[in-house]
């Protein structure tokens, strides 16, 4: 009897009760810690706005497609002319417009397989190709709307309540998710995403523009109201599309950079998809 106690005894002991709720906490001071002054880089550069912004944006979306092509290194991408391409199509939003950006998107085709060409012909080059340009108009043509997106009247302003709708509605799905999601609703690619909290975030994120804008005299209620809606609905869809490529990789995170927050494309991939529809919608309505 004393034996069996003894036993009892020592996996009582061995059972972690408080360990959990201090990782989640150091994680989540860690998580904010990192954030704090990346935020503050963010506004920076945002205020800043032209060529300061253009070129912030490059070198983001540079350690991006190295994300990117490091994940699907097998495929044998080609990662100066992504970069090319990449920096090519932000330069055209900065100094051109749209035209130009569908100039650099076909110009990047050919780069692409000029590339291709010099490494001569090998089984799996249109693989390669194909990655390649993945991240130029995946990662280039976000990047790209956002320089677009600054540029319009109140740019900053419209930037920055994208960001905070982005991020606050992917952290009001977060915490949904966590204490009531019952329904996944993409299992195959990220069984933690589930209609409850993809709700959650849809009227978190519109509120946080809402919000934010009522700081702006310049946007109206309702117009906020909209862009925020469009940027919400949006924002889910990068994450998801960004969840597919790294399961079909085999990776937790894209990179380290941010720390707990994991990479660029872990961070911003939401914000892809939400500038590109944040820009023509302010367009279309301001």
């Amino acid at each position: 009897m004393a034996r069996r106690r003894q036993v009892f005894d020592a996996r009582a002991d061995e059972r972690p009760r408080a360990r959990p709720r201090r990782r989640r906490e150091s994680s989540t001071t860690a998580r904010v810690l990192v954030a704090l002054p990346w935020a503050a880089f963010a506004i920076a550069i945002i205020v800043a706005g032209g060529t300061i912004f253009t070129l912030a944006l490059i070198v983001l979306g540079i350690v991006g497609l190295h994300e990117l092509y490091r994940m699907f290194r097998d495929a044998r991408p080609i990662p100066l002319a992504g970069f090319a391409g990449l920096a090519a199509l932000l330069l055209a939003a900065r100094y051109g417009d749209q035209f130009q950006m569908v100039l650099v998107s076909a110009a990047a085709v050919a780069v692409v397989f000029l590339a291709a060409l010099q490494r001569g012909p090998h089984r799996g080059v249109t693989l390669a190709m194909a990655v390649t340009l993945l991240g130029v108009f995946w990662v280039g043509l976000g990047l790209a709307h956002a320089v677009l997106l600054r540029g319009l009247p109140h740019g900053d302003g419209l930037l920055i309540d994208t960001l905070i709708g982005v991020f606050l509605g992917d952290t009001g799905a977060y915490f949904a998710g966590r204490f009531w999601g019952t329904r996944p609703i993409a299992p195959r690619v990220s069984p933690n995403k589930t209609l409850e909290g993809a709700v959650a975030g849809f009227l978190t994120g519109t509120f946080a523009f809402w919000f934010a804008g009522l700081y702006q005299n310049w946007l109206s209620g309702a117009d906020a109201v909209l862009i925020g809606a469009t940027v919400a609905l949006a924002a889910p869809f990068g994450d998801l599309f960004e969840s597919m490529l790294k399961r079909d990789a085999g990776v937790k995170d894209s990179g380290r950079l941010f720390g707990e927050h994991g990479g660029v494309l872990d961070r911003l991939d939401a914000a892809f998809f939400a500038v590109v529809v944040a820009y023509y919608a302010a367009a279309a309505l301001l």
